[in-house]
Formats: structure tokens, C-alpha cells, sequence
């Protein structure tokens, strides 16, 4: 089954497997029309027409559109963190560049397949452009938990910090290379790349 959102997103958390069905249909219409019609113009309403459901079904869950936003982006955290940790699994433990190159490789892919995602990724940004801290602080915190065991490092306040610093430095030019080219400028993500390996390699070599 798809993962859902962490139930404190949720009026109410999916306990029945058709329960659960239905919301991903709810947050599956809710990321189609994010990129079709955009964040203004979504409503409730259209977003059950699309999933199929009542409208009363789309309410059981969220009261309103920013929570159903809100819930979208922490489905793609779920998602990613499922695929770089996919990534991991068949590279060879301790290589901070492999997970790295996960890391960075299924972010850029997000961003070019996952419905809806450029407009709420991890963490709501709407409205459009307005990015905050927190969501790459959860990021940061996931993937320090995610890799220090892979890396063989203690998941402390030093980590943490490394990993924030990183993933704060990788977004900004990441919206950098897709502001620039709708499907990431590859100039601009090579140069990420080395950045990264730069800054990374003083603290993880």
C-alpha cells in the first residue's frame, strides 16, 4: 500500500484498508490539479469529482485545501526518504558519495515526475515562493537518521548541522536550476554536485 501522511496531519487517521485507498485517490486528485489549475483555483469540491469520492469524504479527512496541500507534502517526504533509502540498499555501505548522489538524484527526479511537487514538495510553499525553515530542518533531521547508521557516523548535534547546512545549500540551488530550466538546468546541478562533494567530503572523509 502507498504510505499516507502521519495521522496528526488528518482529522481523522484511515484505519480500513479501503479508508486509506480512498485518501490516496483524495491526495492523487489534490497533486493532479495542484499542477493543472494551481493552488488558487483548486478547491474541495473538484478534487473529490477527480478522486470519485463524495465530497463529504474529502472533509473526513481535511478542512480545507492547505491541509490537503499540507498532507500532500508529507506524503512526498514519505516517498522520497522510500526511495533514497531503495537507493542505499544497493550501494556499498559507508560510501557517503553513493548516498549523496541518492540523496540528490531522487530529489531531482521528484521534481520532475511527482505530480504537484513543485508546488509543495516537502513543505507547503504556498504561496508559491514562499519557502520556509521547517520543512528542510524535517528533511535534514530524516536524513541524518536515515544515513548515520549507513555511514557509520553517531546521529548527533554536529551531523545534524552537517546534513542541515547541506540540504539548505542543495534546495536553494536546486530552485536555482529549475527556475532556470523547467526540467533543472544541468550546468547549475553539476555544479551542486561539487559543492556538495566539496563540503561533504571536509566533514565525512
Amino acid at each position: 500500500m502507498k504510505p499516507v501522511p502521519h495521522a496528526t496531519s488528518l482529522r481523522r487517521a484511515p484505519v480500513q484498508r479501503r479508508s486509506a485507498e480512498r485518501l490516496t485517490r483524495i491526495l492523487d486528485a489534490c497533486a493532479e490539479l495542484l499542477d493543472e489549475v494551481g493552488y488558487d483555483a483548486l478547491s474541495t469540491r473538484a478534487v473529490a469529482q477527480r478522486a470519485g469520492v463524495p465530497i463529504g469524504s474529502v472533509y473526513r479527512f481535511f478542512g480545507n485545501k492547505r491541509q490537503m496541500a499540507d498532507a500532500l507534502a508529507q506524503r512526498n517526504l514519505e516517498r522520497y526518504v522510500e526511495r533514497v533509502t531503495e537507493r542505499l540498499r544497493k550501494a556499498g555501505k559507508g560510501d557517503w558519495r553513493a548516498a549523496m548522489d541518492a540523496v540528490l538524484d531522487e530529489y531531482l527526479g521528484m521534481k520532475r515526475t511527482a505530480p504537484g511537487f513543485s508546488l509543495v514538495d516537502f513543505g507547503n510553499q504556498i504561496p508559491v515562493g514562499s519557502r520556509h525553515t521547517e520543512p528542510n530542518t524535517r528533511v535534514a533531521d530524516r536524513l541524518t537518521d536515515l544515513l548515520a547508521g549507513y555511514l557509520g557516523r553517531t546521529p548527533d548535534a554536529d551531523l545534524r548541522r552537517v546534513f542541515l547546512v547541506a540540504v539548505e545549500s542543495a534546495d536553494t540551488l536546486v530552485q536555482l536550476a529549475f527556475r532556470v530550466d523547467p526540467q533543472g538546468d544541468e550546468a547549475i546541478i553539476t555544479e551542486t554536485r561539487e559543492l556538495l562533494r566539496s563540503y561533504l567530503g571536509r566533514v565525512l572523509d
